[in-house]
């Protein structure tokens, strides 16, 4: 299992959740620290191009910070 950290502003955590969910078991999102605002966006591997992709297209309208990958 794949995963990257991430940081947002709160008020847009929910949509994106919403938006991540909607591709169907490309990638997981949880809370990594609700004080921080982190989030941990859990993936397979083989769909790290894809979940790449997807962060770099919602880079701008979400201002995502990554803190680490693993």
């Amino acid at each position: 299992m794949s995963t990257i950290t991430l940081a947002m502003a709160p008020e847009r955590i929910a949509l994106f959740k919403a938006i991540v969910e909607s591709y169907d078991n490309l990638a997981t999102l949880r809370t990594e620290d609700p004080r921080q605002h982190h989030l941990k966006l859990f993936f397979a591997p083989e769909t790290s191009m894809e979940v790449d992709a997807l962060l770099n297209s919602l880079q701008v309208d979400f201002a995502i910070r990554r803190l680490a990958s693993g």
